[in-house]
């Protein structure tokens, strides 16, 4: 198996319920989550190259297009820069090209899980060896879900979202629709409206219906078609959003149930919603192809 070159899957998650417990000294927020991963993402092919260069690419025109993607200053970037600083190998180069396919601003955790992917692949390219206990160190400066997508388990979490308590859920299939729209979650924390004093629960408590998502109202209130994404799922399953949002999934017992929903998004609705259906998992050896 050559070890010039990597292709892996980047998951997508969802909170299931988020609720934020309190406000810590240094601004952060401390919260509970239940984190469930997705068989859905974007891809990342890694291959090595002869110099120290470390480039992204993306095989995602519309990106590129619309300026959405910061090659040079990207979480990707920051990761591989971040590992080969910790290394120590300097003169470490790769080439990077990103097949995105999670919706950016929509709390799928599209760009925790990209850095995440970054530093499982350069660490086995680069032949560092580093234990998933030391990369969740270095991601968790970038971004407090990196963690969460190194360790590959769906996952209980508390602190800022660190602290992780792997969890088996029952199988589900999820439909996601995404408005046409990104959510800065600088600003749904910062909202002076935000509660921040939810009561801590216990897994019983969700499993029971008792959880919510404490950004859903803020978000909704100031982006309309959050809200309008809410409202159209919700009359055909039990509706919320994930993260801050955008984007709004619902669960059913099977593919083909959810795929009928699908179905249902009306012609015109491409233009202000987009979605897919994905298999929750509890845990992924992460696939990847050796070239």
């Amino acid at each position: 198996m050559s070890s010039r070159a990597l292709s892996f899957l980047a998951p997508a998650k969802l909170n299931l319920f988020l609720h934020i417990t309190g406000r810590r000294p240094d601004g952060y927020h401390e919260l509970q989550t239940l984190f469930q991963l997705l068989d859905y993402g974007d891809r990342l092919n890694l291959e090595l190259t002869t110099d120290k260069t470390l480039s992204l690419h993306s095989s995602s025109p519309q990106l590129l297009l619309d300026n959405n993607l910061p090659l040079d200053n990207n979480l990707i970037i920051k990761a591989a820069r971040a590992l080969r600083s910790a290394s120590g190998q300097t003169d470490a180069g790769v080439k990077i090209t990103l097949e995105k396919r999670i919706p950016m601003g929509a709390g799928l955790g599209g760009g925790s899980a990209d850095a995440a992917i970054t530093l499982i692949a350069l660490n086995r390219l680069w032949h560092i060896g580093f234990s998933d206990l030391q990369l969740s160190e270095i991601g968790l400066q970038l971004g407090a879900d990196i963690p969460l997508f190194i360790g590959a388990r769906s996952a209980w979490a508390e602190g800022i979202g660190e602290i992780l308590t792997p969890v088996d859920l029952p199988t589900s299939w999820y439909l996601v629709i995404t408005p046409n729209c990104s959510i800065s979650t600088a600003e749904i924390f910062s909202h002076e409206q935000l509660t921040r004093d939810s009561p801590a629960i216990k897994m019983a408590d969700f499993l029971a219906g008792r959880a919510h998502n404490d950004c859903e109202n803020i978000t909704k209130q100031l982006y309309p078609p959050v809200n309008e994404a809410l409202q159209w799922l919700s009359a055909h399953g039990k509706a919320r959003m994930t993260g801050t949002g955008s984007s709004i999934f619902a669960s059913f017992e099977d593919e083909a149930s959810a795929r009928a929903v699908l179905a249902k998004l009306p012609a015109a609705m491409p233009e202000k919603f987009k979605g897919f259906v994905a298999k929750g998992v509890n845990s992924l050896e992460y696939e990847y192809n050796a070239t």
